[in-house]
């Protein structure tokens, strides 16, 4: 029997989701969850591997098992058996064919920005705080012209493990609320640190030392020493994954506002 589920959870205490044999993960928390309400050992898959201090709201996993119980009891149990800052959101029986991630057509991120003089407090793991004032309107205009399939190789980590630069942005919106601005993207892949180093570029261009052309020409140079500096993970959240129909897996709506 295969089973999917939704993971929301604070990043802050974890070195990512991925498990780690020197530090906590979140990958291995929710293993160790699992495998208390089976009786036995429970490897899950994830949708996308996040780093540390990266949260979460609507990341996917799916794991086997022959352990018959209800999804409720699957979903009470777990959160029983999780920390405060990790829990499920839903659960439930997929299809055989089902994967968390190969079967995934868009994944979507949302950045969040403190733009205000003083530092916050309360918000202080989940925002990124920039104290100069910022230009959303140039920062969304030069934030589409990442739009569609192109080569990333400016804004990828040097340790990068994926096989090639190329990636498909679906979507990209720099919108402000108030003292908060939202960086919402979506693709169809993503790079390691693709997202927080196309934020931390798009800081540059909204304190005026980018132009859009220059933002638009690192897609040319394919140069990561060209781009900007990589943005904070604690602004970063995982929002949703989307998937064919016929898997019937929820749309996470969800976003993080504070």
């Amino acid at each position: 029997m295969k089973i999917a589920a939704c993971v929301e959870y604070d990043g802050t205490a974890y070195c990512g989701w991925q498990r780690l044999s020197h530090a906590p993960s979140v990958q291995a928390a929710v293993e160790k969850a699992l495998s208390t309400i089976a009786n036995q050992s429970i490897e899950v898959i994830c949708a996308g591997r996040t780093d540390s201090g990266v949260h979460a709201v609507g990341q996917i996993i799916h794991f086997e098992t022959n352990v018959v119980r209800t999804m409720t009891s699957w979903l009470r149990g777990a959160n029983s058996n999780l920390p405060d800052d990790i829990a499920l959101r839903w659960v439930k029986r997929v299809n055989d064919d089902f994967h968390a991630r190969f079967s995934a057509y868009e994944r979507q991120y949302r950045y969040i920005i403190l733009n205000r003089k003083a530092r916050p407090a309360l918000q202080n793991k989940h925002v990124t705080w920039v104290f100069d004032p910022l230009d959303v309107n140039i920062m969304h205009q030069a934030a589409q012209c990442l739009l569609g399939e192109k080569d990333f190789s400016s804004f990828r980590a040097s340790g990068c493990q994926a096989r090639h630069a190329m990636r498909e942005v679906l979507s990209m919106r720099v919108v402000r609320d108030d003292e908060l601005i939202y960086i919402d993207i979506a693709a169809n892949a993503f790079l390691h640190h693709m997202v927080r180093n196309i934020v931390g570029t798009l800081i540059e261009v909204g304190r005026g030392k980018r132009s859009v052309e220059q933002f638009a020409n690192l897609i040319v140079l394919k140069d990561r020493n060209q781009a900007g500096m990589t943005a904070a993970a604690k602004g970063l959240y995982f929002v949703s994954v989307s998937y064919p129909d016929v898997f019937e897996i929820p749309k996470n709506k969800r976003l993080p506002i504070y």
